[in-house]
């Protein structure tokens, strides 16, 4: 009887086994069902939270009134803010992956800065100055591949230091493995004030210590009343008439290489006023983030849409090695110092002339609502 009743207790083991297995996946199903509904409803009132302060600001935020506007290209504009409403906006703006406008926040003063986005001549004379300067440092004689390849461009992008959080147009960093060095930040204003473009690179000077600050200050004479764009039927004849007033605007050009552009009557690109090229450095290690310094150089290249740059040194009178590359990286002072020219007019006017064209034939499109 004892063998009998091993062998009844032997079957029923794998039983109890699959019995407490069964058992056990269905205690992890329902753990998994608890898990996920607290998560869904963390979610909800994050969402909740969000929506009720959305309508909460909506009611009493210049700033997010102002950010929800249709913005020209270009445009920046300073509004009195609290760094609590500067956080919250900011967080409406990234729940909704906003990419345009930026939202900078300036905590010596307590102004936030909501930045439109760049017009084609702003973004063309970035990516030239940039990579034009890269060009020069990776051409350098006598410079190992293995240095230059450390040159990186950067796109914008915002940085924080204390109470302030801002952007630059764009940056030359080198990079030491995972270390990475900001040598030189550039700024790009149209239709920005001479104050803003100034106290913009010089927070990439004094707060981020950037090596060296390069500016340009783009002057476009008054359009009048800005045009409504034409209207289209179809995106096919949108293109069709952009394409066909851009290569209008380029036959202009030959004529007028400043401008003004304009097509039908209607003025889509004013003539140039003013172009400036601009360098900054920190005077010397005692300043302040808040700090606006004054240019070491400044170049007028166009006045009154003539070109008046032909003097302007190809290196600004200051653009070294050693402003892309850190000092103890290479050998000798000789190697520091020497010049990286990169400015030309060939070069300045096309990629200028293309902006502006390029700039006018967005003008004629309609304005996203």
């Amino acid at each position: 009887m004892c063998a009998i009743g091993n062998q009844g207790r032997t079957r029923s083991a794998p039983r109890n086994r699959r019995a407490l297995a069964l058992q056990c996946m269905s205690s992890k199903r329902q753990e998994g069902k608890r898990k996920r509904k607290a998560n869904e409803l963390i979610l909800s009132a994050d969402k909740r939270t969000l929506a009720n302060q959305r309508r909460t600001m909506t009611e009493h935020s210049d700033l997010l009134e102002i950010v929800r506007r249709p913005l020209s290209p270009d445009v920046q504009l300073e509004v009195q803010a609290s760094g609590e409403e500067y956080e919250q906006v900011q967080a409406i703006l990234e729940n909704e992956e906003c990419k345009y406008p930026r939202l900078w926040y300036d905590g010596t003063r307590n102004i936030a800065i909501v930045a439109a986005p760049p017009s084609a001549l702003h973004a063309a004379m970035v990516t030239a100055l940039l990579s034009d300067i890269s060009r020069a440092v990776v051409r350098q004689p006598g410079l190992s591949s293995e240095i230059s390849n450390r040159v990186y461009q950067w796109a914008e992008m915002g940085n924080t230091r204390g109470r302030t959080t801002r952007g630059w147009d764009g940056a030359i960093q080198y990079r030491e493995g995972n270390r990475t060095t900001l040598m030189i930040a550039v700024e790009v204003g149209v239709s920005q004030s001479y104050e803003s473009l100034r106290a913009a690179i010089s927070w990439s000077v004094c707060a981020l210590r950037c090596r060296l600050g390069i500016a340009m200050c783009i002057r476009e004479q008054g359009r009048g009343e800005a045009p409504d764009p034409p209207q289209y039927s179809s995106i096919q004849e949108e293109n069709a008439a952009v394409d066909e007033a851009e290569e209008d605007f380029r036959h202009q050009l030959t004529e007028r290489p400043y401008g003004p552009l304009v097509r039908d009557g209607v003025t889509w690109f004013g003539r140039l006023e003013r172009v400036v090229l601009e360098t900054y450095r920190a005077p010397d290690e005692n300043i302040t983030e808040s700090m606006v310094l004054d240019p070491s150089r400044s170049f007028t290249i166009v006045e009154d849409g003539e070109f008046v740059g032909g003097d302007v040194p190809p290196n600004l009178q200051e653009v070294v090695l050693g402003d892309c590359i850190p000092d103890h990286i290479l050998d000798g002072d000789e190697i520091v110092a020497r010049p990286v020219k990169f400015f030309r007019r060939d070069w300045f006017e096309a990629q200028f002339q293309a902006g502006m064209v390029r700039t006018a034939g967005n003008r004629m499109r309609p304005r996203p609502q």
